[in-house]
């Protein structure tokens, strides 16, 4: 019985840190799609891009809600509407940092989103920072600088500033979404998918830049939407519902580590020693703050069965088979509530993995 109680949990954690890592070896891909783009621009692309994320996010959206995706999005609140917003320069600042820089900079970059968001939510939230996040920032902060200076140096500013730009842009959003405490991202993001089209429709008209692309290139953007950004968010989303949230971070950052490697094997992109040096500090840093995420949820989940078992364990009187009371019906009370009693022999698998 034990058996058929526990496998159920551990299967469901196993294909929870399976989508996880597949959905950071999916978002690696954007780098690798957007390099083997020919012709058109940054605005075009995400044009294109956003196309291909609105049919696969709707999709999955009514399919999670029963056919009712009239009622999640009326589930948004002006908080989640103003954080969608900040999702049009954060995909923004993505594309333009993969087309102006190199994918390692880039990459390394976009993944200090979550020292914003910390900060951020400090400020406005008022939520408590971790120490080993603070370390985390001090010490990531230090590599960041190098980048820069690397980009710098190296002519390649502007899509260094792109990638800090969507960094903060999505800490925003992450920020929105805390504050009115909604649960589901994935209506939101469909509006941000709709505002990016919308915007860089309107960018590459104003930059003389037609819509009209060579139509490798489009197929190329849509087929990132879909797959690289829509089917990486869905697969996020159902991983993190079977895996705790400290693991949720750590496995998907494959992304950070598979998206140079796909462009050095396929194209010969490399990155300069500054570059390396930097981006090597900081991927230390996000590990490291990871980890010990992932060490705190399990010290509390250990707490937390503790304090269960201790509350479930039967009153000394009642493991004493002899009589504790004068009076003989208490004795057989005593003695039945003894035999009754039975500990739990699983609490993990009573729990359940998810949060």
């Amino acid at each position: 019985m034990t058996a058929t109680i526990d496998r159920p949990d551990r299967a469901s954690y196993a294909k929870g840190v399976a989508m996880l890592l597949m959905a950071g070896v999916v978002w690696s891909m954007m780098g690798l799609g957007v390099r083997y783009i020919q012709e058109a621009s940054s605005f075009q692309i995400l044009f294109y891009r956003s196309l291909g994320i609105i049919p696969a996010l709707i999709l999955f959206i009514t399919i999670q809600n029963r056919g009712r995706i009239d009622r999640a999005l009326r589930q948004m609140g002006t908080p989640t509407i103003l954080g969608s917003l900040a999702l049009v320069f954060a995909f923004g600042g993505s594309i333009i940092s993969l087309k102006e820089t190199t994918v390692a900079n880039a990459v390394f970059l976009l993944a200090t989103a979550p020292f914003f968001a910390a900060i951020l939510g400090r400020i406005i939230l008022g939520e408590r920072v971790r120490a080993a996040t603070w370390i985390t920032i001090f010490v990531g902060s230090f590599g960041v600088a190098i980048m820069v200076y690397d980009g710098l140096s190296a002519g390649k500013i502007v899509g260094n500033v792109a990638a800090i730009i969507c960094a903060i842009a999505f800490s925003v959003f992450t920020i929105a979404l805390r504050y009115e405490k909604g649960g589901d991202t994935m209506p939101a993001v469909l509006l941000g998918g709709f505002y990016a089209a919308v915007a860089s429709g309107v960018a590459a008209t104003v930059a003389g830049q037609p819509l009209m692309v060579p139509v490798g290139d489009a197929l190329i953007a849509v087929a990132l939407g879909v797959g690289s950004v829509g089917l990486g968010l869905i697969l996020y989303t159902l991983g993190s519902r079977r895996v705790p949230a400290a693991e949720s971070t750590l496995l998907s950052l494959t992304e950070v580590v598979l998206s140079p490697i796909w462009v050095w094997i396929l194209f010969g992109e490399t990155a300069g020693p500054l570059m390396l040096v930097g981006g090597g500090i900081l991927l230390v840093a996000l590990f490291g703050n990871a980890l010990t995420g992932v060490w705190r949820e399990r010290r509390l989940a250990r707490q937390e069965r503790e304090v269960t078992l201790e509350h479930r364990r039967p009153p000394a009187d009642a493991t004493h088979r002899g009589p504790v009371w004068p009076d003989p019906a208490g004795s057989r009370i005593a003695a039945a509530g003894a035999a009754r009693y039975v500990g739990p022999q699983h609490p993990i698998a009573e729990r359940g993995y998810r949060r």
